[in-house]
């Protein structure tokens, strides 16, 4: 299974920017995005499962939405409202449980990464 991720670059505060991931390989039932800004952990950003249910972390709630083309095997994160704080590096991630996942040891899939920066 190989994860591919893009979309990433430079953005004002206060824009917006797409994500991708798209999956190669066998099918993937829950994808998610996590994301590590500098000298902080990796943590939880979204969720979707196949069935098109989603989970949002708080700080992103109403600003970001996750959604997938299950034809396509792919994942996007929509970013509206981009805040400094929100510049990290963002991992998509796959697991082949139908249940939500919200932790990074529950996923056993992982994309390269693509680099989002707001400046303020």
């Amino acid at each position: 299974v190989q994860l591919q991720a893009s979309g990433g670059g430079l953005v004002q505060a206060g824009g917006s920017l797409r994500l991708s991931c798209v999956a190669s390989g066998r099918t993937l039932f829950t994808m998610g995005w996590f994301r590590q800004a500098p000298g902080k952990e990796r943590e939880f950003v979204a969720a979707i499962n196949w069935s098109g249910s989603t989970r949002h972390e708080d700080s992103v709630k109403g600003r970001f939405t996750i959604s997938r083309d299950n034809a396509k095997n792919t994942v996007y994160l929509q970013m509206n409202s981009l805040k400094s704080e929100d510049t990290a590096v963002y991992y998509c991630a796959a697991d082949r449980s139908i249940v939500l996942r919200t932790t990074m040891l529950e996923y056993d899939y992982w994309g390269q990464g693509t680099l989002v920066t707001v400046s303020s």
